[in-house]
């Protein structure tokens, strides 16, 4: 056990960055702190679909219509997948969250923006959304 002084005391002394995770191996009287070094993930909570099957206007009124069902051709908005366009505009390999379409025609959330109109035909599935969203730490450097 240790004080919030010593775990301070010794992120300093040992030059380690303020994080929760680091924080916890810090506490208490130690001389050092191997393997600290590693990749973290952040996981955020985005929700696994809505209930609500409209849109609604300042004042309660209808304003269009959601899709009826949460499914389009086996993918689901928040699933990781994999699509590798052979030809056209969006040509090459676009991997992250997918946002469905009821026509077939996807977006897919990339670490560099979002893609477009992609058939689910170019698309794999990598994982089902589960409800979170995943983004891995670059590795840092002290």
């Amino acid at each position: 056990m240790g004080s919030g002084g010593r775990t301070k005391y010794n992120r300093q002394r040992l030059g380690i960055p303020k994080t929760h995770a680091l924080d916890a191996a810090c506490v208490g009287k130690f001389d050092t702190l191997k393997g600290w070094r590693v990749p973290t993930q952040v996981i955020k909570a985005m929700g696994r679909g809505s209930y609500q099957r409209t849109r609604l206007d300042k004042f309660g009124f209808p304003r269009g219509y959601l899709m009826r069902q949460k499914q389009v051709k086996g993918f689901q908005t928040g699933d990781r997948v994999r699509a590798i366009v052979p030809a056209g505009k969006k040509t090459g390999s676009h991997t992250g969250r997918v946002a469905i379409r009821k026509t077939g025609s996807f977006n897919v959330q990339t670490e560099q923006g979002a893609v477009q109109g992609i058939s689910w035909r170019h698309c794999t599935l990598l994982q089902r959304g589960d409800g979170y969203g995943y983004h891995p730490l670059p590795t840092i450097q002290h």
